[in-house]
């Protein structure tokens, strides 16, 4: 097999939304347009196997950047035991410093001509939805105290405890059509799409680029309310909260322990910013470094990190007993990782957070949101908090 890469302006005229181009079927993964759409499905493969799947394809790449030589798009789910790639049989990237390129299999120039030049139409019909709850809101209290109760025992320091609910719609949802919601308002978030998982995850789990790494967890939540002295207000009580401040050391511990024996240095700010996407806004904390020779792929720095205290807990199987004992949701890919891995091991990953599962018909939808649990967490506080998370996904998804 002959993978080719070529400028995206050899193939089409103008700018090309990566939206327009992944569909309604297709996969995406990016952030301020920066990032992968692909379509058709050249191989599925083990996520360990997909680097070296790529490697053993002769590459014909005149662009020469990260990911330009072919990519994977795929996921690494909550527990570990499914970890999925897929190369798509036409993938277009895109660079921060603007650059745009096309990849494809030897043979299918025809085929990435007709695809570029194809632009989905709107589904114009109207829809109606229903929403009820997954799991019960009294077992979610309930989880949240016995989370609770465990760590003031000594137990264990955090336990992220979740719940989902579920979307049915009359018709068909419009992924094309609920991705474009997404990215008006949270375009900079890490937006997604892979075999029915749509989401826009603000947290970086891990980003290799040759021998730099960067992550950038987040971890303590309160609302946004759209009025800048409010939230200003609010981001003030957030870094002078306790109890978020240990649910945010707990987490960055964990990733930068995790990550430094694979590097050469390591740093990381001494005091979290305040991230505020659309709806909420969190803790963050940036953590860069290098990495040590031999480099590690990416998809092992997923492996060494997920689930991150951000959404298991800490010490991380104490933690996952709690939460498989009390929390009562299939979590599946949600608070695993999803992103995008080339030849060479490089790759941006994302925590598969304000996130649904889709049905195979579009018809329905599981949601997911959760929260970091503590000595001081209040079990209906612990519930708004994931009413406002949730929001990131139904407010785009439930529209007339």
């Amino acid at each position: 097999m002959q993978l080719i890469t070529r400028p995206l302006r050899e193939f089409a005229d103008g700018e090309r939304d990566l939206n327009d181009i992944a569909g309604r079927d297709g996969v995406l993964f990016v952030r301020d347009g920066v990032g992968f759409a692909g379509v058709g499905e050249l191989a599925r493969v083990p996520l360990g196997d997909a680097s070296a799947f790529l490697s053993e394809a002769r590459c014909d790449d005149i662009v020469d950047a990260p990911g330009s030589g072919g990519v994977a798009l795929g996921w690494h789910d909550f527990a570990g035991t499914e970890r999925v790639a897929i190369v798509p049989r036409i993938v277009v990237g895109k660079s921060a410093s603007g650059e745009a390129w096309v990849t494809f299999a030897a043979g299918d120039q025809t085929l990435v001509r007709t695809t570029l030049g194809v632009r989905a139409a709107p589904i114009s019909h109207g829809n109606s939805f229903s929403i009820r709850p997954g799991v019960a809101v009294d077992s979610y209290l309930a989880a949240v105290t016995a989370a609770r109760d465990a760590v003031r025992r000594g137990d264990i320091t955090k336990a992220v405890i979740a719940r989902d609910i579920i979307v049915e719609a009359s018709q068909a949802i419009d992924l094309q059509a609920l991705l474009k919601r997404l990215k008006a308002s949270f375009g900079s978030s890490y937006r997604y799409s892979i075999d029915g998982l749509v989401g826009a995850s603000p947290e970086l789990l891990v980003e290799r680029i040759g021998d730099e790494i960067r992550s950038l967890p987040l971890a303590g939540t309160c609302p946004r309310t759209g009025d800048p002295p409010a939230d200003a207000r609010l981001a003030a009580e957030l870094r002078a909260s306790a109890k978020n401040q240990i649910e945010h050391r707990v987490v960055i511990d964990m990733v930068h322990d995790t990550l430094l024996p694979w590097c050469s240095y390591l740093d990381w700010q001494p005091e979290p910013d305040v991230i505020a996407v659309a709806n909420v806004q969190h803790l963050g904390t940036r953590i860069e470094g290098r990495l040590s020779q031999p480099l590690p792929s990416v998809v092992d720095l997923v492996g060494a990190l997920s689930p991150t205290p951000a959404l298991g807990g800490h010490p991380r199987d104490a933690a996952l007993r709690l939460i498989a004992q009390h929390e009562g949701v299939r979590r599946g890919r949600y608070g695993g990782a999803v992103g995008w891995v080339d030849r060479h091991g490089n790759g941006t990953w994302a925590v598969a957070i304000r996130c649904a599962e889709f049905s195979a018909d579009r018809r329905s939808a599981r949601l997911f949101a959760g929260g970091g649990i503590v000595a001081e967490s209040d079990p209906h506080h612990e519930l708004a908090e994931t009413q406002a998370k949730f929001q990131a996904m139904l407010a785009a998804i439930v529209r007339p």
